[in-house]
């Protein structure tokens, strides 16, 4: 029997059993399972195994994190279910089970979306400043702002709207570009469609409403014309264009002989696509998308502007957790384009605070609580800073009584958020940074709301738990004198503890938050940085033993340094689907290794043109007994030389 077999037995009774599994297979650290009945997996028990570090749901898999030793952990439980493991690839389709419609169209939302949102916060951020400085009269008896008064600010704010014009006037040739990176065409195409929208050479969306009927443009094609429109900052018409575009490559594709592929696919699927976006997508997507925004907008203003800002500040947190609220990125922008502004998304920034300040409240009930403090501590400083799932699935949701405090108090805020009017100028970044995106007539509403969301849920959650955790804060106190005899077992000679991990790739040094990727980003593996690459060796950080490799796709290895602190390297996001190809492993598994050895050679270019980012990810699995690592994201490192982490 392998060492995990014990151990997948119990995970195997916990998740329903064999016969509740319908695919099951592994990637570098989790075990991906698509259950039959979801329901019956025990994720309480399950989180609560040594093994396992973590459990989460997502696109219809039941994944369990087991860290580096996931290969073994999956050998055994193969072993002792007897079922057969299958690809990455067949469990995402297996997984579509276990997704409704609706869940489908989220994810697809949520696709789409995600590669635009750091340009979409930027442009909020750049609007936000501008309305500071072009919109607060403050100087000269408050008659006056600051570019009415200097010449610089001035010419800084024209030049800034470059920015935000490109970020949300274009904001269709994004979109176009991202459906099609999805959907896996041409994106180039999409880009060109993108462009087609907010031609120049069309009448600018935002002007249609004060232009005269007889005095739009139009192509006129003699039995008929079509207005000459621009789409600029719509969001529904680019969906349905971009889609449009994709099924019509994806079918000349198929029906085409290879030999004029290259002429007749492009050709034909482009302009079809410009052809419908303009004649009919085009005008039905804006009047749809017009209809949603003007529903939500009469929600927010009307006369039950109260009770909709209740409910909605009550039920984001668990849309969250469901995934649908990706859905309000697209009614925000709509927002924004037909109303200049949003009131959805400050009562969204409020809702991470409010779950925020539910994790202060843990920290401060669970202030002798040392092993929970680890947790609590982090997840609260992410949420704060606009990053929700390490509060909601780390802390909240274990508790639950933490999770409804923050939705009390994030419905609190809300309620008087739409009572007095506070709106944003674009989605910005999450959490109490959140008030650079809101309009400056609305920041002093806005911070209003802000103490709501961090006061109500605090009490909430510090009377509520007191009672709950009395017995669990008086059990954690104590410790045993077996715990003191295995701390002084790992205690290691400071001489021989390393200090510090040299960079493992030549480039530029990032935040996780900053990879984008849903597991990395949100911490579930741990703490870490990542480097966007300009070389293509990878290299051991430190002396360590190579523990894990990935020997069918060659794309990812654990290290286990000779401190004891474990670490996963990982190549390029979603690289396991690339299978190994452009990937060679240097090392073998079990060899020791010194710092700058050469581990995995890869190929740059196959990756960008496989579609997936190269950027390289470095996280701690595994602290063992340093206290604390710190981190140098923003500079550039060279590799073997630079330091990118400091133990401590």
């Amino acid at each position: 029997m392998g060492k995990y077999a014990e151990d997948a037995k119990e995970l195997l009774r916990l998740i329903g059993g064999r016969e509740n599994i319908a695919a099951v297979s592994h990637c570098m650290t989790r075990m991906r399972f698509v259950l039959h009945e979801p329901k019956k997996a025990d994720i309480e028990k399950i989180e609560a195994m040594k093994v396992v570090k973590g459990s989460f749901t997502q696109t219809g898999q039941f994944q369990v994190i087991i860290g580096n030793t996931v290969a073994d952990f999956y050998n055994d439980f193969i072993a002792v279910s007897g079922v057969e493991g299958v690809s990455k690839d067949a469990v995402k389709k297996a997984a579509k089970q276990n997704q409704n419609i609706l869940q489908r169209i989220v994810a697809v939302l949520a696709g789409i979306f995600a590669p635009l949102i750091p340009a979409i916060i930027t442009g909020g951020l750049i609007l936000g400043f501008r309305n500071c400085i072009d919109s607060l009269y403050l100087f000269e008896n408050g008659t006056k702002t600051l570019c009415d008064i200097s010449q610089f600010w001035s010419g800084m704010d024209s030049f800034l709207w470059l920015i935000g014009e490109a970020v949300f006037h274009m904001l269709p040739v994004g979109i176009c570009w991202s459906v099609t990176k999805k959907m896996g065409t041409t994106q180039m195409l999409g880009i060109v469609l993108g462009l087609t929208l907010v031609s120049g050479q069309l009448l600018n969306a935002y002007a249609v409403a004060g232009t005269a009927a007889a005095d739009i443009p139009a192509w006129d094609f003699g039995f008929f014309k079509v207005n000459m429109i621009g789409y600029q900052a719509q969001v529904l018409p680019a969906i349905l264009a971009a889609l449009t575009l994709v099924y019509l490559e994806k079918f000349f594709r198929k029906i085409t002989p290879q030999v004029i592929s290259m002429i007749v696919v492009p050709f034909c699927s482009l302009l079809l696509a410009v052809v419908a976006a303009h004649f009919v997508l085009g005008p039905v997507g804006w009047k749809i998308g017009s209809a949603i925004s003007a529903v939500v907008y009469a929600g927010i203003t009307g006369s039950f502007k109260v009770i909709f800002g209740a409910v909605f500040g009550f039920v984001y947190a668990p849309l969250v957790i469901t995934g649908l609220h990706h859905m309000s990125n697209a009614i925000d922008l709509q927002l924004i384009a037909d109303y200049g502004g949003t009131m959805l998304w400050p009562m969204i920034a409020l809702s991470n605070i409010a779950q925020g300040s539910a994790v202060l409240g843990m920290i401060a009930l669970q202030r002798k609580n040392a092993e929970a403090q680890e947790v609590n501590v982090p997840a609260c400083i992410s949420c704060y800073l606009g990053v929700t799932e390490p509060a909601i699935f780390g802390v909240n949701l274990k508790h639950v009584f933490p999770f409804i405090c923050g939705m009390i108090g994030s419905a609190c805020a809300a309620v008087v958020c739409v009572a007095m009017g506070t709106t944003a100028n674009a989605i910005g970044v999450g959490g109490l940074p959140g008030i650079l995106s809101i309009k400056p007539d609305s920041m002093g509403s806005f911070a209003i709301c802000m103490v709501i969301a961090v006061v109500v849920p605090f009490v909430l959650t510090t009377i509520v738990g007191k009672k709950k955790l009395q017995d669990t804060c008086k059990a954690t106190t104590q410790t045993t004198d077996e715990e003191k005899d295995s701390e002084t077992i790992i205690a290691v000679d400071e001489e021989k503890k390393i200090k510090n991990l040299k960079a493992f790739l030549t480039g530029k040094v990032i935040t996780l938050k900053d990879v984008n990727d849903g597991v990395f980003s949100e911490g579930f593996m741990g703490e870490g940085m990542a480097i966007i690459p300009e070389d293509n060796i990878l290299y051991a950080p430190a002396d360590a033993t190579v523990s894990v490799l990935m020997q069918d796709s060659r794309h990812a290895c654990g290290l286990t340094l000779d401190n004891g602190v474990e670490l996963l390297l990982h190549i390029g996001i979603d690289t396991v689907n690339m299978k190994g190809d452009g990937f060679q492993y240097l090392v073998t598994e079990g060899q020791k290794v010194k710092e700058g050895t050469p581990l995995i050679q890869f190929d740059r270019d196959k990756i960008k043109k496989a579609g997936y980012p190269d950027t390289t990810v470095c996280v701690i699995t595994e602290q063992a007994e340093v206290e604390k690592i710190s981190f140098m994201a923003g500079i550039n490192a060279q590799a073997n030389v630079t330091v990118v982490a400091e133990f401590e």
